[in-house]
């Protein structure tokens, strides 16, 4: 009886994952679509591919397609219980984790963007020039390479050569055999959440004070890119907490198997896709320019929107 009921059980939750697992492919497949179309009309003007902010944000969709697909990608192949050698797995790894870092460091270039366009508006062309972006993108990446050079490091040093030709499921944890490796992970990513905390911090200090001395005419302006600000704040905190989850996730895998898959289950759609659809909202929709652009190459219903709707972007 006891056997029975294990086995219902264990049917059941197979049943449950397999819904999730169709659920997170319909978001995942809107998501990829809505940015491929973002992607496309950036590209399709010159003045988008030739400006600072509408670079940074060809890069965040770009980094978050790649991250979705290969994530996904994961997803099945684990549902199916697919095997690979750690070696390919490392390689996986590896480019996950850059991207994973490659968004929230550029969402912050953003928001630094924007305290130099409000504060600092005279040097604006300037700093913020082609150019300049191209060094920012270097610099972006550069940055978040650091915390998987650091992961890796320490992983190299503690696994053993004869894991890299074993076969298994690729999964994250493949990577930690031991507690003080998950700390040096922890520490790293705290780190990065400090600083760009700050950044986002000080940026909207810093634009509120001109918010208040601005005159008449500026302030409208200056308020709307306060609110850029603030949602570009809201995004790196889902994209940040996204980098606790999987320590919160090993923490409740010691307690409950089938509360783990319920809390990953969340956290992936809560602080994985979430914040993946916030950057259309932010420069998409927000930016009259972006979304006169944008009509061209919808195929169909986004000409319903009214004309007589002023969306801005500042």
């Amino acid at each position: 009886m006891a056997d029975n009921d294990s086995a219902a059980g264990g049917e059941s939750l197979r049943w449950q994952f397999s819904d999730r697992v169709l659920i997170v492919q319909f978001l995942v497949m809107i998501f990829l679509c809505i940015n491929f179309l973002l992607i496309v009309t950036i590209f399709s003007k010159v003045y988008f591919y030739t400006t600072m902010r509408y670079i940074l944000f060809a890069v965040t969709l770009l980094s978050d397609s790649l991250i979705l697909l290969m994530s996904d990608s994961l997803l099945i192949l684990s549902y199916f219980g697919f095997t690979m050698q750690i070696g390919l797995c490392v390689i996986i790894y590896i480019i996950l984790v850059l991207f994973t870092f490659v968004t929230p460091v550029t969402l912050t270039a953003m928001t630094v963007e924007r305290y130099v366009a409000i504060c600092m508006p005279l040097r604006h062309g300037e700093l913020c020039s082609t150019h300049s972006t191209l060094h920012c993108i270097l610099i972006i990446h550069g940055l978040s390479s650091v915390p998987i050079i650091v992961i890796l490091s320490v992983f190299f040093a503690s696994a053993p050569q004869s894991l890299f030709t074993q076969y298994s499921i690729c999964s994250m944890d493949k990577f930690v055999f031991l507690r003080w490796q998950d700390n040096v992970k922890l520490g790293v990513y705290q780190c990065y959440f400090l600083i760009m905390s700050a950044t986002i911090i000080f940026a909207y200090i810093e634009i509120m004070k001109v918010a208040k001395d601005a005159s008449r005419e500026d302030k409208k302006s200056t308020w709307k890119g306060l609110r850029t600000v603030l949602l570009h704040g809201f995004q790196l905190l889902l994209c940040l907490i996204q980098l606790w989850c999987p320590f919160i996730e090993t923490a409740v895998l010691r307690i409950n198997f089938r509360l783990f898959i319920d809390v990953r289950y969340f956290n992936y759609i809560m602080f994985f896709l979430s914040p993946r659809c916030l950057s259309p909202l932010i420069y998409g929709l927000r930016d009259e320019k972006f979304v006169l652009a944008l009509k061209h190459n919808v195929p169909f219903g986004f000409h319903c929107v009214k004309n007589n709707v002023q969306i801005s972007f500042v």
